[in-house]
């Protein structure tokens, strides 16, 4: 977890402090930023710091390389996990590091950071057998230094530099070297030559562990228990200052230079201080006021004004030229702080245990706040005010006047919450208590006193204000909204109305009054409301509420002066500028420190002077200064770092560490889920936003938000931009950062795939070609043997229906011819009949016949006649023509019926043929010669020889058969 750790030391006096943009205040700490182990998740130690020209951070740890983006901690072990006790940077992308026989440079190698070791390159006969502990980038060379020797690392070889003794350590000031020899002092490195630097053994034998550049070109030197020296190019001198004696008690350690004109120091034993060119201490930070460790271990400052301190246990970041400087009451010594003012020389701190106060002494060094109580103060204490040079506190018990480190009472009624001059008599005052409102009075020339108490109204009265007509808004937290009219001697209440949801307000509860550019306006939890007087009424104040944003359900509004104001907004804190017609400034995200610090309902910030506001905390003040804050606004941002390329399709896999490719990147289709990361390497306090596009995958941008990575899924191959650019404290933004990669096609999609696809396509054109060409062959002769078979079958069937015509019509005649032979048969049948039947009659005739004399013939002469007519009747001449004309028209119809009733005789056969015929019985009995009933019985007896059924007409029969 991060900690904000302030340190007490030195605040300025108002009206006395010239302010500069590029100093370092003596008003309590800046901004520390602590990053414990437990954050960075590796060693306790880091001996080294340094930054690359991309902004990223490097720390030697007692674990390995240590690398910080602003966002993301990432730890890189040696060869051996031995510590890095030095790390340096180029502005070809390499990091060198040195630790215990080893040193080299981590670049990037296949998109990871990948250490190489220099070690191989080391003359024949020379080995590493110390730490390397210093490392420096110079042009086209690189120096390293270990207690034994200098390596000088140049066009890919390695130059050794010994010395007649052991070095303590090589310090480079400007473009100069400079390495103490044990023993023998102060020497130069010029080439690969150690040369002497006359005068430098007054220094003494303890150690030179700091050379920094110092004005007129001199250099300013720390030693380990000797102090700070200078040195002008002729001549040490002892730089004979208070910081002098604390560095030799606390051990210097190390040193840095800060804005061309500070220097850092940090100790063994108590922390670090910054002091100005004249060894004036500027700060004092240490553990019980800020580090994490009291032992500094090494110091960086960047060119974001930060100081990076390596700690014994622990990274720290100190904010330098913070506009927002932290003194907090580590100890609990006065409690809670309700309110903090500056007054003739002294800071007074109203706390809930009393009213505190301490010198306001901005010149006296290393003389951190002396806190003391006020006596007869002890209570609570609301409100310190000044009012016409006096000041005035509202205390729990009453009101008193403070002088210097004493009180003097001026009313007795409990709970001073406000005091205020009534707009309509600047000669009285008016102030909210627990009982009502209390008038004091205050002519030109004379004391602040007390007149009386209010009559009329013992309401608790939190807030109050006057308006344009003179009535007294008074309102309470849990009490709600009055109006009052006073008398016009204001020693009481002649009007009283009280305001709640009938009156428009959202409620009763948390109801504040605020005069806002002369305008009373109401704050609540739904925003400001003010109040119109002919409608009685509360109505929203729009206008207002849509342009505070966030803001507009602040609970407190404190006069900033200048047009300018303090909105509070349940313990997030906004700065806003009213001085621009119809428009608003809003700065919150500098004071996000302050979220959740002060009193909620009771907070306060009073105005020392134009540039400076003193900031009750719970615990302390802060001190805000408005010109630091100019020192960094348009500062150009760094572009935004892709720091990671991560595969998280199934399981999490680093594809890239960078987005700075040495080469494309590219990644299987199969593996197409990735996560990108990305930070601003921006370290000092701000808001950071970000806003992202995928080209080739997103429509547009993304919303700003603080997430500084973006998973996408199922990327399609082909190739991607991802944009990304980060925003600062809703303001200055970054130029777009791009970085570039490819899907790979899937693996049947690749181009040996595409090839073989290719091949496999022409292979398959062809033999489609010669399938194409068989089957088209044997298309045609299928379509040529069904053409034909068409043919044969259109042949077929006007052949059948020739045939079935020729068949019909050879029907049609052999019908006709059969009509006209069963005519002709019937007319011969017919014939027969009437020739049977003529015979017939002539024998009947013949039977009748007498002679002349009247008697019949004799039977001689009939019985002649009679056979002749018998034999004619008889003639089976005649049958047989019947029977060939008979079966010419019924196809053979006689041996059909003897094929099957063969015991037939002729005479069945004739009668038979009659019915077939459908002869009535009458003429078949002629033909017969037989009598109508012997036909009768020959039908019964031929049924029966045919086994005609009784149903079944016997003429049917035969005519079907």
């Amino acid at each position: 977890m991060l900690k904000y750790l302030y340190y007490p030391l030195f605040l300025l006096a108002a009206l006395s402090f010239r302010l500069h943009a590029s100093d370092i205040k003596s008003i309590g700490v800046p901004y520390i930023e602590n990053y414990p182990k437990s954050v960075y998740a590796s060693g306790n130690q880091n001996w080294s710091i340094a930054k690359d020209q991309n902004g990223v951070m490097y720390f030697g740890n007692a674990e390995g390389l240590l690398t910080f983006d602003g966002r993301y901690w990432q730890k890189y072990k040696m060869p051996n996990r031995q510590i890095v006790r030095a790390v340096a940077t180029d502005n070809k992308g390499k990091i060198y590091t040195g630790s215990f026989g080893e040193f080299g440079y981590w670049s990037l190698k296949n998109n990871r950071l990948s250490y190489s070791s220099l070690t191989k390159l080391l003359p024949k006969g020379i080995t590493v057998t110390d730490e390397i502990w210093k490392i420096y980038t110079d042009q086209d060379r690189v120096i390293f230094q270990s207690f034994s020797r200098i390596f000088i690392y140049k066009n890919n070889r390695i130059e050794v530099v010994k010395s007649p003794s052991s070095f303590l350590f090589l310090h480079k000031v400007n473009k100069r070297y400079l390495v103490e020899v044990l023993e023998k002092g102060l020497f130069e490195l010029i080439g690969n030559k150690l040369r002497p630097i006359p005068g430098s053994e007054i220094l003494g034998k303890e150690g030179i562990l700091s050379i920094l550049p110092y004005k007129n070109g001199g250099f300013i030197i720390g030693t380990s228990k000797n102090g700070l020296f200078t040195y002008d190019g002729k001549t040490f001198s002892p730089l004979n200052t208070l910081a002098n004696s604390y560095l030799k008690t606390y051990q210097l350690n190390n040193g840095a230079v800060l804005m061309g004109k500070y220097f850092a120091y940090g100790t063994i034993l108590n922390g670090l201080i910054i002091i100005d060119e004249n060894g004036r201490v500027v700060q004092r930070i240490n553990k019980s006021s800020g580090l994490q460790n009291n032992t500094v271990l090494s110091l960086f400052a960047d060119d974001e004004q930060n100081l990076w301190t390596g700690l014994d246990n622990g990274i720290d970041r100190i904010e330098l030229n913070s506009p927002l400087y932290f003194y907090f009451d580590k100890t609990g010594q006065f409690g809670t702080v309700y309110s903090s003012i500056i007054f003739n020389g002294k800071i007074y701190l109203g706390t809930n245990q009393g009213l505190f106060y301490s010198n306001w002494n901005p010149e006296s060094e290393l003389n951190s706040f002396n806190f003391r109580l006020i006596p007869n103060s002890q209570g609570q204490v609301w409100e310190l005010t000044v009012i016409d040079n006096e000041l005035i506190c509202g205390h729990n018990s009453g009101t008193f006047k403070v002088l210097g480190d004493e009180i003097q009472w001026l009313s007795r009624t409990g709970g001073g919450w406000t005091i205020k001059k009534l707009n309509s008599n600047p000669g009285y005052l008016i102030q909210g208590t627990y009982v009502g409102l209390t008038l004091f009075s205050k002519t030109a020339g004379s004391a602040l006193k007390f007149e009386r108490k209010i009559g009329g109204f013992d309401a608790p009265s939190r807030f109050i204000e006057q308006d344009a007509k003179g009535d007294v808004w008074v309102s309470h937290a849990y009490k709600g909204l009055y109006k009052l009219t006073l008398s016009s001697d204001y020693s009481k209440v002649t009007a009283m109305r009280y305001f709640d949801e009938k009156n428009g307000l959202p409620g009763n509860y948390n109801i504040n009054i605020f005069n806002l550019e002369n305008r009373i306006v109401f704050s609540s939890d739904a925003g400001f409301y003010t109040y119109d007087e002919l409608s009685n009424k509360f109505t929203k104040y729009d206008v207002l509420n849509k342009k505070l944003g966030s803001f507009e359900t602040s609970n407190k509004i404190i006069n900033a002066g200048n047009k300018k104001y303090w909105f509070i907004n349940h313990g997030k804190t906004a700065l806003v500028d009213f001085s621009e017609p119809g428009k608003l400034e809003i700065d919150s995200n500098q004071f996000s420190l302050l979220d959740g610090r002060m009193v909620q309902y009771y907070e306060n910030i009073s105005k020392i002077s134009n540039a400076i506001y003193l900031i009750s905390v719970d615990d302390g003040f802060v001190i805000y200064n408005t010109t630091q804050n100019q020192s960094n606004v348009n500062r150009k941002l760094p572009k935004v770092l892709i720091r990671r390329l991560d595969d998280i399709t199934d399981k999490y896999h680093t594809i890239s560490e960078t987005g700075n490719n040495e080469r494309d990147i590219e990644i299987p289709y199969s593996r197409n889920n990735i996560r990108i990361s990305f930070s601003l390497p921006y370290y000092r306090q701000a808001k950071v936003k970000y806003q992202f596009f995928l080209e080739g995958y997103s429509k547009d941008w993304s919303d700003w938000n603080f997430a500084s990575q973006k998973d996408f899924t199922n990327l399609g191959s082909g190739t991607y931009v991802f944009k990304v650019r980060a925003k600062i404290n809703d303001n200055s933004v970054s130029d777009i950062t791009n970085f570039e990669f490819e899907v790979l096609r899937p693996w049947y999609l690749n181009n040996w795939a595409i090839l073989i696809y290719i091949i496999l396509l022409a292979f398959i054109l062809r033999a489609g070609k010669q399938v194409y060409e068989k089957k088209l062959t044997r298309d045609s002769k299928k379509i040529s043997d069904r053409l034909q078979a068409e043919k044969e079958e259109v042949l077929r069937q006007e052949a059948e229906i020739n045939e079935k015509q020729i068949h019909k019509l050879q029907t049609e005649k052999l019908q006709t011819e059969l009509a006209s032979k069963n005519r002709e048969l019937a007319n011969s049948a017919m014939t027969l009949v009437y020739k049977n039947e003529l015979l017939q009659k002539l024998s009947d005739e013949i039977m009748k016949l007498k002679d002349e004399n009247g008697k019949k013939l004799s039977d001689d002469q009939t019985r002649k006649i009679q056979k002749v007519i018998n034999d004619g009747m008889n003639d089976e001449r005649d049958w047989h023509l019947f029977e060939n004309s008979f079966n010419e028209a019924h196809e053979s119809f006689f041996k059909k019926l003897k094929a099957q009733h063969p015991d037939l005789v002729p005479n069945d056969l004739k009668l038979c043929a009659y019915l077939r015929m459908n002869m009535s019985s009458k003429e078949m009995s002629s033909l017969l010669n037989i009598s109508v009933r012997g036909v009768e019985i020959r039908r019964y007896r031929l049924r029966k020889k045919l086994e005609v059924a009784h149903d079944k007409n016997l003429t049917e029969f035969l005519m079907e058969l």
